[in-house]
């Protein structure tokens, strides 16, 4: 399903009636990381980032990290990085912020460094 301009509003509708599912939330992080449907405008980005609560922001940076890697984003396995959203969202994006570093093509890393030894 493509994301479309109000799934934000249409998530806290859903929220205050009480019949709010999880899943939408997952759904809602996939599209912001593929940068799907009206995730493609950056301007719907940038709003993302004040309508949405902070673990799905957070699950969408890692899951963006974790495609950088080359595994497939959306292919039923990435469980584990909605828990850790909503476990921790600050842990979630230390996570994607050091995935993003690690990933990023630079020169040979000096001792200590990068993960270096």
């Amino acid at each position: 399903m493509e994301s479309r301009q109000g799934d934000e509003a249409a998530r806290d509708f859903l929220l205050h009636l009480g019949d709010y599912h999880p899943v939408v939330d997952g759904w809602l992080a996939q599209a912001l990381a593929d940068r799907s449907g009206h995730y493609a405008d950056p301007a719907a980005r940038t709003a993302a980032t004040s309508s949405l609560p902070e673990a799905v922001r957070a699950h969408a940076a890692l899951l963006t990290a974790l495609a950088r890697t080359g595994a497939p984003a959306a292919d039923g396995r990435l469980e584990f990085a909605a828990q850790l959203a909503q476990a921790d969202p600050d842990a979630t994006n230390a996570l994607a912020a050091w995935l993003g570093r690690a990933l990023a093509p630079t020169g040979p890393a000096e001792p200590g460094e990068g993960g270096a030894q």
